[in-house]
């Protein structure tokens, strides 16, 4: 028998405990192809075994890999729920991983900033990909607080995401020339889905005011996210959880959002909470009444096997949270594929409970 990664093992027995184990194996493959789509994974052909050993850091390029990838490609994902890439160190078992894989993904805009040198290194045992070299320069945002580094959370912008897509099916294509057609069609089909995903976005954020058109966060992630779909983005925190804010910070913070009567605060999964919830104390004390509208994913998905663990749910779970906490209206149709999407997943997507203030359950 052939594990996922390729080795083989030899058992003993005669022929009724092959015809065994093979009537087994082609159960469990069946199991495989019908549960894949409910875990976020790309559907895996009874036939096919994986080809491609790949590693990915980041959930978000995880999950881009297992859509593209499919049954040729096994993935692992570095960074689980709610890790901070910005803060993360590679284990030995990480740097093992990278090793023994065929293809490394990697995003490379300083995202995986104490792993980085790690990861670079890897280039010459094995193929590292830097996925956001997908990305025109000239897109990319370096406002002066990143003293001169760009913004490495692209995945924010969807349309930019797309481009990422087409990079890793390229890249798979080039590991694996024999699935180059499957990593072409599934990158495609990816890329349709998110063009939906981008529109309904677009359609879901013009609902709000234009008056409460202001998110505020943990630490300046969503700089491509209000770009793309017109907010202005003020953080605490700035492109990396790195350093600390400071009480002048929160106090800056509290001055802009009392003066023009912001409604709204986000924290992060990723992020402890312990700022945000300084900055609604503080806006109490001057007599302004702000609410934490939800929580946001932004350096990493939700809980596998649930549709926020996917980078599609995720994004959806941002856009309506967002879109409610300041006054808008997020359409309740979906278009054809992302609902189907979302349909695998046997519920409509988890959706915040009413905004509350700082400290409340």
């Amino acid at each position: 028998m052939c594990s996922i990664m390729g080795r083989c093992v030899t058992r003993r027995g005669g022929p009724w405990w092959s015809g065994l184990a093979a009537v087994a194996l082609a159960c469990a493959a069946c199991l495989a192809a019908i549960v894949a789509p409910a875990l976020g994974g790309a559907p895996r052909s009874a036939e096919a075994q994986p080809r491609v050993r790949a590693v990915a850091t980041v959930g978000m390029i995880t999950d881009a890999v297992r859509h593209v990838g499919g049954g040729r490609v096994a993935v692992t994902g570095l960074m689980g729920q709610g890790i901070d890439p910005h803060l993360y160190k590679a284990s030995p078992g990480d740097v093992r991983a990278m090793a023994d894989a065929d293809v490394v993904f990697y995003n490379g805009l300083h995202l995986e900033g104490r792993m980085a040198e790690v990861i670079e290194r890897m280039a010459s045992r094995t193929t590292v990909v830097r996925v956001t070299e997908a990305i025109d320069p000239a897109l990319l945002r370096s406002p002066p607080e990143f003293e001169g580094q760009p913004d490495p959370h692209v995945w924010f912008d969807v349309s930019l995401w797309r481009s990422v897509v087409g990079r890793v099916g390229q890249a798979l294509a080039r590991t694996d020339p024999d699935g180059a057609d499957h990593y072409a069609r599934s990158a495609a089909e990816h890329a349709a889905l998110l063009d939906e995903l981008h529109g309904y976005a677009a359609a879901s954020l013009a609902s709000v005011p234009p008056a409460g058109r202001v998110l505020v966060t943990a630490h300046d992630a969503f700089g491509y996210f209000g770009r793309a779909y017109g907010l202005e983005v003020l953080a605490i925190q700035g492109i990396s959880t790195d350093s600390e804010a400071s009480l002048r910070d929160i106090n800056a913070l509290v001055d802009t959002l009392v003066s023009r009567k912001v409604p709204a605060v986000f924290i992060e999964s990723s992020v402890p909470r312990k700022t945000v919830d300084a900055l609604v104390q503080g806006c109490a004390g001057r007599g302004h009444a702000v609410v934490v509208g939800g929580e946001l994913f932004s350096d990493a998905l939700g809980a596998p096997g649930t549709l926020e663990g996917t980078y599609v749910g995720m994004v959806l779970h941002n856009v309506r949270t967002i879109t409610r906490a300041l006054g808008g209206a997020p359409p309740e149709a979906l278009p054809a594929l992302l609902r189907a999407y979302v349909e695998r997943f046997g519920s409509p997507p988890a959706t915040t409970a009413p905004p509350g203030r700082a400290g409340e359950p």
